[in-house]
């Protein structure tokens, strides 16, 4: 008996070894069945189909499989098909919800690349904002969730931050009618609104509060945090300059503990008359949130280490003209902006902004190589069309409703819309297609305001 057991375990470790090592040649998929066999022990069945015509089975006690091949392949499984393997047995389920198996499945995904895009979607006929996913290279657009992110006004803007596997959405234009944010992860379906200063008070008049969230991760705790600045002016005073916040706020939402903390630092006092010009669109780089500011033409940083705030100066030749100004794109009255753009770069942070020089086909990508002695590397990005006639990045709402075409797949309306791409690595630019089959997004009144790539990932989320 003993032998056969251990004939059996040798197969199983063999066979899920060959799977580690060929996995992507064969394109397996496994199918796993689980029995529990007296009280204590429980039969795993696994079939493999692959594209060759045979197929494997083998019975072995669940105990006999070794845990690091688990792992290893429960790690390289899509997101959604680990979820479903918990149900295989109480050992696997007991794997994939440890903390540890969260951080190597991130670790995994981010090395094969296991990504996909996240949309953000407003009707204004419902004045519903809609979360949708979709693969990187394009095709059909999945529905993830309907946040309850109340919206009165279609000026209201949002803003949306990827970072290690979740998403912070929030209301982002600052001068904002209705405050909330929310942090999801988009691989479970998991959302999470925050609680306390996110949603307090509910409900402003347009002018009165200028609330910014940002998205951080601290790595010295391994976990994410969220800053939230919030100035309030009186009434009568909201559209007075320069900008004079009658009180001020900065706290820490951390998302081990589910609770705020007020910090005790101030802003730099240079930066609060201007504070209310422009968008806040942040990026956290090795634990620092960094923020670029309209007037002085410098970055706001936030260290999540040390909770104290610092200034960045931008390249010299990165701002020419931060000017703004309407203009009429494609039928939608837009407002251009030439302020520069913040990004991550392979984990470094970079500037993107126009080179009104080269012309309106190129931009300017500035990567901040060192850190410590502000070393700028310059890089060009050339585009298919005019920036000026793409949607974004410098467009304040960089809406793709405009660019949504109909067209016919026999009889069923398909509705497609482009976004243009630039691939860092490739160093080309590219137009993705998404085929938007949702009844209920309708191409004459929704809007896309934003598109971004997630990598995959098991991070747990509380429930409201």
């Amino acid at each position: 008996m003993e032998q056969q057991s251990s004939n059996r375990g040798i197969r199983v470790f063999q066979l899920l070894k060959y799977l580690v090592k060929k996995w992507k040649l064969l394109s397996s998929i496994l199918h796993l069945k689980s029995k529990s066999v007296g009280e204590h022990q429980e039969v795993i069945t696994i079939s493999i189909d692959t594209q060759l015509p045979e197929e494997t089975t083998v019975s072995v006690d669940a105990e006999l499989i070794p845990e690091d091949i688990i792992l290893e392949i429960l790690s390289r499984l899509p997101v959604k098909s680990i979820l479903k393997m918990g149900s295989v047995s109480k050992l696997w389920l007991s794997l994939i919800s440890e903390p540890s198996f969260y951080k190597f499945q991130f670790t995994q995904a981010t090395a094969a690349r296991r990504s996909a895009l996240l949309i953000s979607a407003y009707d204004t006929s419902t004045r519903k904002r809609y979360l949708l996913s979709a693969p990187n290279d394009g095709g059909p657009v999945t529905h993830l969730m309907t946040p309850d992110a109340r919206t009165i006004i279609s000026k209201e803007t949002t803003e949306v931050e990827y970072l290690n596997g979740l998403v912070l959405f929030s209301s982002g234009n600052g001068f904002i009618m209705h405050n909330f944010a929310f942090i999801l992860n988009p691989s479970t379906h998991k959302i999470f609104k925050l609680p306390g200063p996110a949603s307090e008070p509910d409900c402003l008049s347009y002018g009165d509060g200028h609330i910014c969230y940002f998205f951080g991760f601290d790595e010295t705790r391994n976990e994410h945090k969220v800053l939230t600045i919030r100035m309030f002016v009186d009434h009568d005073q909201r559209w007075t300059y320069p900008f004079t916040p009658k009180s001020i706020e900065i706290m820490i939402f951390s998302l081990s503990n589910l609770s705020w903390r007020k910090i005790d630092q101030d802003l730099p006092s240079n930066i609060i008359r201007d504070w209310n010009v422009g968008t806040k669109h942040s990026v956290c780089v090795n634990s620092v949130i960094h923020v670029i500011l309209q007037n002085p033409n410098k970055i706001l940083a936030f260290d999540l280490r040390t909770e104290k705030f610092s200034l960045i100066n931008l390249p010299v030749d990165a701002v020419r003209d931060a000017s703004y100004r309407d203009t009429c794109k494609k039928g939608l009255n837009t407002i251009i902006s030439n302020q520069p753009f913040l990004m991550k770069i392979n984990g470094y942070l970079g500037v993107m902004c126009r080179n009104p020089v080269a012309g309106r086909d190129e931009m300017d990508i500035w990567i901040l190589l060192d850190y410590e002695y502000r070393l700028w590397l310059k890089e060009s990005v050339w585009f298919l069309k005019s920036w000026f006639l793409l949607d974004g990045p410098f467009a304040l709402n960089p809406f793709i409703r405009n660019n949504i075409r109909v067209t016919y797949r026999g009889s069923m309306r398909v509705r497609m819309f482009n976004v243009p791409m630039y691939d860092m690595e490739s160093r080309c630019p590219k137009a993705v297609e998404f085929e938007l089959g949702y009844p209920f997004l309708h191409p004459r009144t929704v809007r896309f305001d934003h598109v971004g790539s997630y990598i995959e990932s098991m991070f747990p989320l509380p429930s409201n």
